[in-house]
Protein backbone atom coordinates (compact mmCIF):
# COMPACT_ATOMS: atom_id res chain seq x y z
CA UNK A 1 0.00 0.00 0.00
CA UNK A 2 2.93 2.24 0.43
CA UNK A 3 4.02 2.03 -2.62
CA UNK A 4 0.63 2.92 -4.29
CA UNK A 5 0.82 5.93 -2.23
CA UNK A 6 4.06 6.80 -2.92
CA UNK A 7 2.81 6.18 -6.77
CA UNK A 8 -0.19 8.93 -5.99
CA UNK A 9 2.37 11.26 -4.68
CA UNK A 10 4.90 11.25 -7.74
CA UNK A 11 1.63 11.62 -10.28
CA UNK A 12 0.87 15.00 -8.16
CA UNK A 13 4.53 15.92 -8.65
CA UNK A 14 4.85 15.05 -12.39
CA UNK A 15 1.55 16.95 -12.57
CA UNK A 16 2.97 20.21 -11.22
CA UNK A 17 5.60 20.36 -13.42
CA UNK A 18 4.02 19.69 -16.51
CA UNK A 19 1.88 22.79 -15.13
CA UNK A 20 5.26 24.45 -14.74
CA UNK A 21 6.11 23.81 -18.42
CA UNK A 22 3.00 24.75 -20.09
CA UNK A 23 3.25 28.00 -18.26
CA UNK A 24 6.56 28.60 -19.77
CA UNK A 25 6.14 27.52 -22.97
CA UNK A 26 2.77 30.04 -23.11
CA UNK A 27 4.86 32.30 -21.46
CA UNK A 28 7.54 32.48 -23.75
CA UNK A 29 5.50 32.66 -26.56
CA UNK A 30 2.80 35.29 -25.15
CA UNK A 31 5.89 37.68 -23.39
CA UNK A 32 6.52 41.16 -25.33
CA UNK A 33 10.27 41.42 -26.74
CA UNK A 34 10.05 45.07 -26.69
CA UNK A 35 9.17 45.03 -22.86
CA UNK A 36 11.72 42.41 -21.91
CA UNK A 37 14.62 44.45 -24.00
CA UNK A 38 13.68 47.28 -21.68
CA UNK A 39 14.18 45.64 -18.94
CA UNK A 40 17.23 43.64 -20.01
CA UNK A 41 18.41 47.11 -20.56
CA UNK A 42 17.92 48.23 -16.91
CA UNK A 43 20.64 45.98 -16.27
CA UNK A 44 18.19 42.33 -15.35
CA UNK A 45 20.44 39.72 -16.26
CA UNK A 46 17.76 36.85 -16.51
CA UNK A 47 15.75 38.96 -19.24
CA UNK A 48 18.76 38.86 -21.53
CA UNK A 49 18.90 34.83 -21.20
CA UNK A 50 15.04 35.39 -22.32
CA UNK A 51 16.03 37.61 -25.26
CA UNK A 52 19.40 35.09 -25.93
CA UNK A 53 16.80 32.33 -25.97
CA UNK A 54 13.99 34.04 -28.19
CA UNK A 55 16.50 34.18 -31.22
CA UNK A 56 16.24 30.12 -30.95
CA UNK A 57 12.23 30.59 -30.20
CA UNK A 58 11.94 26.91 -32.08
CA UNK A 59 13.97 24.79 -30.09
CA UNK A 60 12.75 26.23 -26.88
CA UNK A 61 9.88 25.40 -27.40
CA UNK A 62 10.50 21.96 -28.79
CA UNK A 63 12.90 21.37 -25.77
CA UNK A 64 9.87 22.49 -23.60
CA UNK A 65 6.97 20.11 -25.60
CA UNK A 66 10.07 17.47 -24.80
CA UNK A 67 10.03 17.88 -21.28
CA UNK A 68 5.97 18.25 -21.24
CA UNK A 69 5.31 15.11 -23.20
CA UNK A 70 7.42 13.09 -21.24
CA UNK A 71 5.90 14.40 -18.08
CA UNK A 72 2.36 13.55 -19.52
CA UNK A 73 3.15 10.17 -20.45
CA UNK A 74 4.88 9.41 -17.28
CA UNK A 75 1.76 10.62 -15.58
CA UNK A 76 -0.71 8.30 -17.63
CA UNK A 77 1.45 5.39 -16.99
CA UNK A 78 1.86 5.44 -13.25
CA UNK A 79 -1.80 6.26 -12.58
CA UNK A 80 -2.62 3.42 -14.82
CA UNK A 81 -0.60 1.63 -12.89
CA UNK A 82 -2.31 2.86 -9.27
CA UNK A 83 -5.85 1.94 -11.09
CA UNK A 84 -4.77 -1.05 -11.33
CA UNK A 85 -3.93 -1.91 -7.85
CA UNK A 86 -6.46 -0.09 -6.15
CA UNK A 87 -9.68 -1.17 -8.94
CA UNK A 88 -8.23 -3.99 -10.92
CA UNK A 89 -6.78 -3.80 -14.50
CA UNK A 90 -10.79 -3.61 -16.07
CA UNK A 91 -11.28 -0.02 -14.73
CA UNK A 92 -8.08 1.92 -16.53
CA UNK A 93 -10.07 2.31 -19.31
CA UNK A 94 -12.06 4.24 -17.42
CA UNK A 95 -9.58 5.73 -14.84
CA UNK A 96 -7.00 7.01 -17.87
CA UNK A 97 -10.27 9.77 -18.87
CA UNK A 98 -10.50 11.23 -15.68
CA UNK A 99 -6.26 11.42 -15.59
CA UNK A 100 -6.99 13.01 -19.06
CA UNK A 101 -8.86 15.46 -17.62
CA UNK A 102 -6.65 16.58 -14.79
CA UNK A 103 -3.79 16.98 -17.12
CA UNK A 104 -5.82 19.55 -19.68
CA UNK A 105 -7.41 21.14 -16.80
CA UNK A 106 -4.19 21.45 -14.51
CA UNK A 107 -1.52 20.94 -16.68
CA UNK A 108 -2.75 22.98 -19.75
CA UNK A 109 -5.77 25.02 -19.41
CA UNK A 110 -5.42 26.56 -15.53
CA UNK A 111 -1.36 26.95 -16.15
CA UNK A 112 -1.87 28.76 -20.00
CA UNK A 113 -4.37 30.78 -18.50
CA UNK A 114 -2.18 32.38 -15.75
CA UNK A 115 0.82 32.86 -17.74
CA UNK A 116 -1.07 34.81 -20.65
CA UNK A 117 -2.41 37.26 -17.63
CA UNK A 118 1.56 38.27 -16.92
CA UNK A 119 3.66 36.80 -18.97
CA UNK A 120 7.19 38.29 -18.39
CA UNK A 121 6.59 38.16 -15.01
CA UNK A 122 6.44 34.34 -14.91
CA UNK A 123 8.64 34.15 -17.55
CA UNK A 124 12.02 35.85 -15.90
CA UNK A 125 11.93 33.64 -12.94
CA UNK A 126 12.41 30.68 -14.70
CA UNK A 127 15.17 32.23 -17.81
CA UNK A 128 18.39 29.78 -16.17
CA UNK A 129 16.09 26.90 -15.53
CA UNK A 130 15.09 26.95 -19.62
CA UNK A 131 18.21 28.02 -20.60
CA UNK A 132 19.45 24.79 -18.46
CA UNK A 133 16.67 22.92 -19.97
CA UNK A 134 17.48 24.30 -23.50
CA UNK A 135 21.42 23.13 -23.58
CA UNK A 136 20.20 19.40 -22.31
CA UNK A 137 18.05 18.99 -24.77
CA UNK A 138 20.23 20.71 -27.70
CA UNK A 139 20.87 17.95 -29.61
CA UNK A 140 18.25 15.72 -29.11
CA UNK A 141 16.28 19.30 -30.30
CA UNK A 142 18.19 19.30 -33.36
CA UNK A 143 17.60 16.76 -35.13
CA UNK A 144 13.74 17.00 -34.62
CA UNK A 145 14.21 20.34 -35.80
CA UNK A 146 15.80 19.72 -39.30
CA UNK A 147 13.21 16.50 -39.44
CA UNK A 148 10.55 19.19 -39.12
CA UNK A 149 12.05 21.35 -41.41
CA UNK A 150 12.59 18.64 -43.97
CA UNK A 151 8.04 18.17 -43.71
CA UNK A 152 7.69 21.48 -43.76
CA UNK A 153 9.85 22.09 -46.84
CA UNK A 154 7.72 19.58 -48.72
CA UNK A 155 4.92 21.10 -48.03
CA UNK A 156 5.49 25.06 -48.43
CA UNK A 157 8.30 27.58 -49.48
CA UNK A 158 9.32 28.95 -46.28
CA UNK A 159 12.21 31.03 -47.68
CA UNK A 160 12.39 34.66 -46.38
CA UNK A 161 14.53 37.56 -47.44
CA UNK A 162 16.23 40.20 -45.04
CA UNK A 163 13.45 42.36 -46.71
CA UNK A 164 10.89 40.15 -46.02
CA UNK A 165 11.59 40.19 -42.14
CA UNK A 166 12.15 43.58 -42.41
CA UNK A 167 8.58 44.48 -43.80
CA UNK A 168 6.38 41.89 -40.95
CA UNK A 169 8.57 43.41 -38.08
CA UNK A 170 7.62 46.62 -39.63
CA UNK A 171 3.92 45.78 -39.94
CA UNK A 172 4.18 44.14 -36.12
CA UNK A 173 4.98 47.38 -35.15
CA UNK A 174 2.40 49.20 -36.93
CA UNK A 175 -0.05 46.67 -35.11
CA UNK A 176 1.42 47.34 -31.80
CA UNK A 177 0.42 51.47 -32.38
CA UNK A 178 -3.05 50.78 -33.47
CA UNK A 179 -3.38 49.25 -30.51
CA UNK A 180 -1.99 51.70 -28.43
CA UNK A 181 -4.68 53.45 -25.97
CA UNK A 182 -4.08 57.08 -24.57
CA UNK A 183 -5.72 58.49 -21.61
CA UNK A 184 -7.22 61.14 -24.40
CA UNK A 185 -8.98 59.62 -27.16
CA UNK A 186 -8.40 62.70 -29.51
CA UNK A 187 -4.80 62.24 -28.51
CA UNK A 188 -4.38 58.41 -29.21
CA UNK A 189 -5.45 58.83 -32.39
CA UNK A 190 -2.81 61.47 -33.73
CA UNK A 191 -0.28 59.93 -31.32
CA UNK A 192 -0.98 56.90 -33.83
CA UNK A 193 -0.35 59.01 -37.24
CA UNK A 194 2.85 60.61 -36.13
CA UNK A 195 4.27 57.10 -35.06
CA UNK A 196 3.48 55.33 -38.44
CA UNK A 197 4.46 58.61 -40.07
CA UNK A 198 8.03 58.21 -38.71
CA UNK A 199 7.99 54.77 -39.46
CA UNK A 200 6.89 55.47 -43.46
CA UNK A 201 9.69 57.59 -43.72
CA UNK A 202 11.71 55.51 -45.33
CA UNK A 203 9.13 54.53 -48.18
CA UNK A 204 8.10 57.97 -49.12
CA UNK A 205 10.24 59.63 -51.92
CA UNK A 206 11.05 63.01 -51.95
CA UNK A 207 8.89 63.31 -55.27
CA UNK A 208 5.65 62.92 -53.28
CA UNK A 209 6.09 65.73 -50.71
CA UNK A 210 7.59 68.12 -52.99
CA UNK A 211 6.23 71.76 -53.70
CA UNK A 212 5.87 71.78 -57.20
CA UNK A 213 8.01 73.90 -59.30
CA UNK A 214 4.81 75.59 -60.81
CA UNK A 215 3.80 76.70 -56.67
CA UNK A 216 7.64 77.31 -55.63
CA UNK A 217 8.43 81.34 -55.87
CA UNK A 218 11.62 82.55 -57.29
CA UNK A 219 13.34 84.70 -57.95
CA UNK A 220 15.52 86.22 -61.58
CA UNK A 221 18.97 86.63 -61.50
CA UNK A 222 19.00 88.98 -64.30
CA UNK A 223 16.39 92.12 -62.52
CA UNK A 224 16.91 94.73 -61.30
CA UNK A 225 17.75 95.08 -57.61
CA UNK A 226 14.92 97.18 -56.57
CA UNK A 227 12.84 94.61 -58.63
CA UNK A 228 14.23 92.22 -56.20
CA UNK A 229 13.62 93.72 -53.19
CA UNK A 230 10.28 93.90 -53.59
CA UNK A 231 9.38 90.82 -54.80
CA UNK A 232 12.07 89.33 -51.60
CA UNK A 233 9.45 91.83 -49.20
CA UNK A 234 6.33 90.18 -50.73
CA UNK A 235 7.89 87.07 -50.55
CA UNK A 236 6.42 84.67 -47.04
CA UNK A 237 9.60 82.41 -47.21
CA UNK A 238 13.27 83.01 -46.03
CA UNK A 239 14.88 80.60 -48.87
CA UNK A 240 14.22 81.33 -52.37
CA UNK A 241 15.88 79.80 -55.49
CA UNK A 242 16.90 82.35 -58.29
CA UNK A 243 16.80 80.91 -62.07
CA UNK A 244 18.80 82.81 -64.88
CA UNK A 245 18.29 81.83 -68.65
CA UNK A 246 15.24 79.77 -68.53
CA UNK A 247 13.49 78.22 -65.11
CA UNK A 248 15.15 74.77 -65.30
CA UNK A 249 18.15 76.45 -64.58
CA UNK A 250 18.64 77.30 -60.73
CA UNK A 251 21.52 78.79 -60.33
CA UNK A 252 21.94 79.85 -56.50
CA UNK A 253 19.58 79.81 -52.92
CA UNK A 254 18.96 83.50 -51.94
CA UNK A 255 18.43 83.49 -47.81
CA UNK A 256 17.16 86.39 -46.75
CA UNK A 257 19.26 87.33 -43.51
CA UNK A 258 22.03 87.15 -45.99
CA UNK A 259 20.64 89.56 -48.41
CA UNK A 260 19.76 92.34 -45.29
CA UNK A 261 23.39 91.87 -44.00
CA UNK A 262 24.82 92.72 -47.02
CA UNK A 263 21.98 95.13 -47.76
CA UNK A 264 23.42 96.43 -44.09
CA UNK A 265 27.18 96.55 -45.49
CA UNK A 266 26.13 98.41 -49.23
CA UNK A 267 27.24 101.84 -49.22
CA UNK A 268 24.58 102.36 -52.18
CA UNK A 269 21.38 99.83 -52.95
CA UNK A 270 22.39 99.30 -57.31
CA UNK A 271 26.28 97.42 -55.81
CA UNK A 272 24.54 95.09 -54.60
CA UNK A 273 24.64 91.92 -56.90
CA UNK A 274 22.47 89.19 -55.80
CA UNK A 275 24.26 86.09 -56.84
CA UNK A 276 27.02 87.74 -54.70
CA UNK A 277 24.42 86.67 -52.04
CA UNK A 278 23.37 83.64 -52.91
CA UNK A 279 23.89 80.11 -51.93
CA UNK A 280 24.90 77.31 -53.68
CA UNK A 281 21.90 75.47 -54.72
CA UNK A 282 21.90 71.68 -53.44
CA UNK A 283 19.76 69.28 -55.99
CA UNK A 284 19.03 66.15 -54.87
CA UNK A 285 17.29 62.97 -57.02
CA UNK A 286 13.47 62.34 -57.06
CA UNK A 287 13.55 58.71 -55.72
CA UNK A 288 15.62 59.52 -52.58
CA UNK A 289 13.66 58.63 -49.16
CA UNK A 290 12.59 61.33 -46.89
CA UNK A 291 14.49 59.16 -43.96
CA UNK A 292 17.79 59.50 -46.29
CA UNK A 293 17.23 62.90 -46.99
CA UNK A 294 16.14 64.23 -42.86
CA UNK A 295 19.87 62.67 -42.13
CA UNK A 296 20.84 64.64 -45.08
CA UNK A 297 19.36 67.65 -43.73
CA UNK A 298 21.16 66.71 -40.70
CA UNK A 299 24.95 66.49 -42.09
CA UNK A 300 24.23 68.96 -43.87
CA UNK A 301 23.40 71.38 -41.40
CA UNK A 302 20.80 73.00 -44.16
CA UNK A 303 17.08 72.80 -44.46
CA UNK A 304 16.69 73.56 -48.24
CA UNK A 305 16.71 71.32 -51.15
CA UNK A 306 16.11 71.57 -54.99
CA UNK A 307 14.19 67.72 -56.50
CA UNK A 308 15.47 67.03 -60.29
CA UNK A 309 14.25 64.09 -62.23
CA UNK A 310 16.52 61.51 -64.05
CA UNK A 311 17.51 64.66 -67.02
CA UNK A 312 18.22 66.89 -64.60
CA UNK A 313 15.08 68.78 -64.93
CA UNK A 314 13.57 71.15 -61.99
CA UNK A 315 10.37 69.60 -60.06
CA UNK A 316 10.42 71.49 -56.85
CA UNK A 317 11.66 72.22 -53.78
CA UNK A 318 11.90 70.12 -50.57
CA UNK A 319 12.20 71.83 -47.00
CA UNK A 320 13.09 70.10 -43.79
CA UNK A 321 9.79 71.95 -42.66
CA UNK A 322 7.69 69.13 -45.59
CA UNK A 323 9.43 66.28 -43.69
CA UNK A 324 8.59 67.45 -40.30
CA UNK A 325 4.82 68.07 -41.09
CA UNK A 326 4.66 64.43 -42.90
CA UNK A 327 5.13 63.38 -39.19
CA UNK A 328 2.88 66.18 -37.19
CA UNK A 329 0.50 67.37 -39.86
CA UNK A 330 0.79 70.64 -41.26
CA UNK A 331 2.29 73.58 -39.48
CA UNK A 332 1.58 76.86 -40.20
CA UNK A 333 2.59 80.53 -38.67
CA UNK A 334 1.79 83.83 -39.26
CA UNK A 335 3.81 84.02 -42.30
CA UNK A 336 2.19 81.49 -44.67
CA UNK A 337 0.24 82.65 -47.36
CA UNK A 338 -2.86 80.80 -46.44
CA UNK A 339 -3.52 78.58 -43.61
CA UNK A 340 -6.11 76.73 -45.93
CA UNK A 341 -4.84 73.25 -46.66
CA UNK A 342 -6.50 72.86 -50.26
CA UNK A 343 -8.99 70.46 -48.50
CA UNK A 344 -12.97 71.86 -47.24
CA UNK A 345 -15.77 70.19 -45.41
CA UNK A 346 -18.57 70.55 -47.87
CA UNK A 347 -21.10 67.97 -46.01
CA UNK A 348 -21.00 64.73 -43.87
CA UNK A 349 -18.75 62.07 -46.02
CA UNK A 350 -18.28 65.01 -48.49
CA UNK A 351 -15.31 67.17 -49.30
CA UNK A 352 -14.13 69.77 -51.90
CA UNK A 353 -10.46 69.07 -52.84
CA UNK A 354 -8.11 71.25 -54.97
CA UNK A 355 -6.32 68.88 -57.24
CA UNK A 356 -2.77 69.70 -56.12
CA UNK A 357 -3.69 68.39 -52.44
CA UNK A 358 -1.48 65.84 -51.44
CA UNK A 359 -2.82 62.03 -51.41
CA UNK A 360 -1.08 61.34 -47.86
CA UNK A 361 -2.66 65.06 -46.83
CA UNK A 362 -6.03 63.69 -47.60
CA UNK A 363 -5.44 60.33 -46.29
CA UNK A 364 -4.85 62.02 -43.03
CA UNK A 365 -7.67 64.63 -43.22
CA UNK A 366 -10.30 62.73 -44.19
CA UNK A 367 -9.28 59.28 -43.10
CA UNK A 368 -9.22 57.63 -46.38
CA UNK A 369 -6.94 55.10 -47.74
CA UNK A 370 -5.49 56.29 -51.46
CA UNK A 371 -2.54 54.62 -52.38
CA UNK A 372 0.03 56.85 -53.20
CA UNK A 373 2.03 54.75 -55.85
CA UNK A 374 1.07 56.29 -59.21
CA UNK A 375 0.94 59.45 -58.24
CA UNK A 376 1.21 62.17 -55.54
CA UNK A 377 -1.45 64.30 -55.97
CA UNK A 378 -5.26 63.92 -55.87
CA UNK A 379 -5.55 64.96 -59.61
CA UNK A 380 -2.38 62.59 -60.47
CA UNK A 381 -4.59 59.86 -58.81
CA UNK A 382 -7.56 60.30 -60.51
CA UNK A 383 -6.26 61.10 -64.27
CA UNK A 384 -3.54 57.52 -63.88
CA UNK A 385 -6.67 55.75 -63.12
CA UNK A 386 -9.15 56.83 -65.62
CA UNK A 387 -6.33 56.95 -67.97
CA UNK A 388 -7.93 60.29 -70.01
CA UNK A 389 -8.37 63.90 -68.99
CA UNK A 390 -11.59 64.63 -67.37
CA UNK A 391 -13.89 67.58 -68.26
CA UNK A 392 -15.63 69.38 -66.01
CA UNK A 393 -18.80 67.72 -64.61
CA UNK A 394 -17.69 64.08 -65.37
CA UNK A 395 -17.94 61.74 -62.66
CA UNK A 396 -16.14 58.35 -61.40
CA UNK A 397 -16.09 55.86 -58.80
CA UNK A 398 -12.72 55.12 -57.88
CA UNK A 399 -11.63 53.13 -54.43
CA UNK A 400 -15.24 53.17 -52.76
CA UNK A 401 -15.34 56.87 -53.46
CA UNK A 402 -16.87 58.99 -55.97
CA UNK A 403 -15.04 61.58 -57.53
CA UNK A 404 -16.78 64.97 -59.49
CA UNK A 405 -14.63 67.26 -61.05
CA UNK A 406 -15.59 70.73 -60.71
CA UNK A 407 -13.16 72.68 -62.22
CA UNK A 408 -9.81 73.02 -64.67
CA UNK A 409 -7.16 74.79 -66.01
CA UNK A 410 -6.23 73.73 -69.21
CA UNK A 411 -4.94 69.93 -68.57
CA UNK A 412 -4.96 70.23 -65.26
CA UNK A 413 -7.80 69.68 -62.29
CA UNK A 414 -7.53 72.11 -60.12
CA UNK A 415 -11.12 71.45 -57.96
CA UNK A 416 -12.15 67.78 -57.36
CA UNK A 417 -15.75 67.12 -55.46
CA UNK A 418 -14.90 63.65 -53.29
CA UNK A 419 -17.50 61.50 -50.98
CA UNK A 420 -17.78 57.88 -49.83
CA UNK A 421 -20.17 55.51 -51.29
CA UNK A 422 -21.95 52.89 -49.33
CA UNK A 423 -19.82 49.61 -48.80
CA UNK A 424 -22.38 47.75 -51.03
CA UNK A 425 -21.72 50.29 -54.09
CA UNK A 426 -19.67 48.75 -56.34
CA UNK A 427 -15.82 50.15 -56.51
CA UNK A 428 -14.30 49.46 -59.56
CA UNK A 429 -12.88 52.16 -61.84
CA UNK A 430 -15.86 53.02 -63.63
CA UNK A 431 -17.46 56.49 -65.45
CA UNK A 432 -20.75 57.53 -64.45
Amino acid sequence: MLNEFLYISFVFFLLFFSAYFAVCETAFTACSKPKMFRIAKDGDKKAQIVLDLQKSTGLVISSILTCNTILNTLISVFAARICSSFFGSEFVIYFSFIIAILIVLFAEVLPKMLALANPEKLLIPAAYFLKYIFITLKPLNNIIGLIAQKFISLLTKTDKNIQDEYMASLEELKGAIDLHKSANSNDSKQEKEMLKSVLDLASIHVNQIMVHRKNVIMLHADDEINSLIEQIITCPYTRIPIWQGNHDNIVGVLHVKDFLKIMKKASYIDSIKIMDVALKPWFIPENKNLLDQLQSFKQKREHFSLVVDEYGGFMGIVTLEDIIEEIVGDISDEHDVDSFNGIKKHAEGIYIVDGSVNIRDLNREIDSNFKNDIASTIAGLVINSVRIIPEIGQVFILYGYKFEILKKHKNQLTSIKIYKLHPDTETKHEKF
